[in-house]
């Protein structure tokens, strides 16, 4: 198999210096998207997992700066401006009409076809999971959210009220209303599952791509996983928030313990996550790449 000769390490504060006119403009277009994510989605329980994403992210790219260094090529420059030249427009339009899930992955994509141009193809395929993965600071629209939640409230809705019922509590349920003695509790899109399923499923991504990435059948196992577990953590958490309700009113559930189950169930599962993958040590040997003898 052939391989690539590396080249000689690249001088980065000769190379800021010089293109410092593309460093401002890199700037201009990033910083005030991060202001933006930091006020809308990264202050809702859907965005919590942005900030850890993009430090995460900026680790990993960071971690492998020797093998940038070492194989860095220049990339097509047809092909960088391409990719800008898509970027630029759908960008200012984001931004322009508040679209932030647009203007992120605008952003996105300039920052990666200037990377392909002065860091070439080789980097960039070194570098496609930091990439995947930085996919996740994109917000989702609320309109994907609304339909993809609605099944899912529908099925917590009734897990819970069937569960709880079974144990003599006095509740029922109209679509996803459930009503317990005198109260009823809507189950929002917080508590449906998919909110808490982003953020596990990128957290997830990054466990199991750096204890995990040699095994790539068991990773898919692993991430798929994430769906169930992040659907139970929440009909936990929804069971709670009723029996909080009917035991010490509404007050008490929509306040301070409201949001500190959110925060719990998004721990517990992270932590159950972690059960699992340690409960699942055989399948994953199982599913081991075969190594040549005497590796």
């Amino acid at each position: 198999m052939a391989t690539i000769a590396p080249a000689g390490p690249v001088d980065w504060s000769a190379l800021a210096s010089r293109y410092w006119l593309l460093v401002i403009g890199i700037l201009a277009m990033t910083l005030p998207t991060l202001v933006s994510l930091a006020r809308g989605p990264w202050s809702m329980e859907s965005g919590v997992h942005g900030p850890i994403v993009v430090a995460t992210g900026g680790w990993l790219i960071a971690r492998r700066l020797p093998d940038i260094r070492a194989y860095r090529r220049d990339g097509s420059f047809a092909l960088a401006l391409a990719g800008v030249l898509v970027a630029i427009p759908l960008y200012a339009f984001g931004r322009a009409y508040d679209f932030i899930s647009i203007e992120t992955a605008a952003l996105l994509l300039a920052l990666v076809s200037v990377a392909y141009y002065y860091l070439g193809a080789v980097v960039i395929r070194m570098l496609w999971f930091p990439i995947f993965y930085l996919g996740f600071v994109i917000p989702i629209p609320g309109w994907v959210l609304d339909t993809v939640t609605q099944p899912l409230k529908l099925l917590v809705s009734e897990v819970v009220t069937n569960g709880l019922a079974a144990f003599g509590y006095p509740v029922a349920r109209v679509g996803v209303t459930i009503y317990v003695a005198s109260y009823q509790l809507l189950v929002e899109d917080a508590c449906a599952g998919l909110n808490s399923l982003v953020s596990l499923s990128a957290i997830g991504l990054f466990y199991v791509y750096m204890l995990r990435g040699s095994n790539w059948r068991y990773s898919m196992l692993l991430l798929a996983l994430v769906v169930p577990i992040a659907i139970a953590a929440n009909m936990i958490r929804v069971a709670a928030l009723v029996l909080i309700t009917y035991h010490f009113g509404n007050a008490a559930a929509q306040g301070y313990l409201h949001n500190f189950a959110g925060m719990v169930t998004f721990t517990s599962a992270l932590l159950f996550i972690f059960l699992v993958d340690k409960l699942l040590t055989p399948v994953r040997n199982a599913l081991a790449p075969d190594r040549p003898e005497g590796a």
